[in-house]
């Protein structure tokens, strides 16, 4: 298994990339899990209109604070031009690869007719390409999903599209926009792409474990894997799955370890955001750390209330040094919540067309989003 991967003329040690999302992978975190072996971290999705980069949200955002390694700065929008005005203004910022997000499920994103409702119009998927790669002289690459919906899954139309346009890698989530995140990540259409285009394929979607990479890896033969929610309150993840791809015995963590992980990340966001911002970012991840351990029910309750950078660490540190090892490093992530479908869907490779679209799985998830969001 190669050691890592090349986009454009930027080399990386490893296989793995931490997802960009929204309010979670901020500078602290990126920099955290770039030190557990993420090879990867992207900026937060920034908006192209430029004159918004000036607010203090934007500014956090494209902020380069402690950065370990090459610089990865996502943008997100529908016209041409005003792509290519943000991809040159990343440049200028230090981008080492340009990242264009055309996979963002959200309503407000879509509704501007921009992340994955760019999926429904290739036409304007190669005009923005073309416009942004035209302009700058650093990789771009391209995040998406799927499809738009189960009916109209054209991820392999997208990546040839993107391939022609001279884009240097795509990410792909194993799910249509219309099954945001619900129901399961499927791999088959990461499978197909991966066949048909010479660039580098990074699959997304559903990993939360090394051995759940690895068969990620090994099933659509991509040439990395991106992990977004598998690591909220598990970035030590990233330790773990280039462990395991390398066979490596698997990575214990000790308990000193773990709490140095947790405490270290509470004070990068009371340096990145201040005091007062900071104890509140820290709150949703010291929730995240702990949520499905019922001896932290009292601490998540109190944690939430604290208001002093002292007062958080102190009742953490606290509660860390009372907790049995086990409880802290297997089940600060759900276990079992994600079925490993890879064996079903080698099943399902082998059937009929008409039964690959038939899908159940998939459908019902589009029938739930469209009931939940209009």
């Amino acid at each position: 298994m190669s050691a890592g991967i090349r986009i454009g003329n930027v080399q990386f040690p490893n296989r793995l990339a931490l997802a960009p999302m929204a309010g979670i992978s901020d500078p602290p975190f990126r920099r955290l899990c770039a030190k557990l072996g993420a090879a990867m971290t992207p900026s937060e999705m920034i908006a192209a209109d430029t004159r918004l980069w000036k607010t203090d949200k934007s500014q956090r955002r494209l902020n380069a604070w402690r950065i370990i390694g090459p610089r990865i700065i996502q943008i997100a929008g529908f016209d041409p031009k005003m792509m290519a005005d943000a991809a040159i203004a990343a440049e200028r910022l230090g981008a080492d690869i340009v990242d264009i997000n055309m996979g963002c499920p959200a309503k407000k994103v879509c509704r501007r007719l921009a992340g994955s409702a760019l999926l429904r119009d290739p036409d304007l998927v190669c005009r923005i390409l073309d416009r942004v790669i035209a302009r700058v002289t650093v990789p771009v690459t391209l995040k998406i999903r799927t499809g738009w919906c189960p009916e109209s899954r054209n991820g392999t139309e997208i990546a040839h599209v993107a391939e022609n346009c001279g884009v240097a890698a795509l990410t792909v989530h194993g799910r249509t926009r219309a099954c945001r995140f619900t129901g399961h990540a499927e791999y088959d259409t990461i499978r197909k792409i991966k066949k048909i285009v010479s660039i580098p394929v990074i699959a997304n979607g559903d990993i939360d474990s090394p051995a759940k990479a690895k068969s990620v890896l090994d099933y659509t033969y991509a040439d990395a894997v991106m992990i977004g929610r598998g690591a909220r309150g598990k970035p030590w993840i990233f330790t773990q799955i280039n462990s395991h791809l390398f066979h490596k015995p698997q990575v214990e963590l000790p308990l000193v370890s773990v709490r140095d992980i947790i405490l270290s990340h509470l004070d990068s966001l009371y340096s990145f955001y201040g005091e007062f911002t900071g104890v509140r970012v820290g709150r949703k991840h010291l929730i995240w750390y702990f949520q499905h351990q019922d001896s932290a029910r009292d601490f998540r309750q109190r944690i939430v209330r604290v208001e002093t950078a002292q007062e958080q660490l102190k009742l953490t540190q606290f509660f860390l040094d009372r907790s049995p090892y086990k409880e802290i490093t297997e089940y600060s992530s759900p276990q079992g919540k994600r079925v490993d479908r890879i064996k079903e869907q080698k099943k399902t490779t082998r059937q009929t067309k008409d039964r690959y679209e038939g899908n159940s799985t998939c459908r019902n998830a589009k029938q739930a989003a469209w009931g939940t969001y209009g």
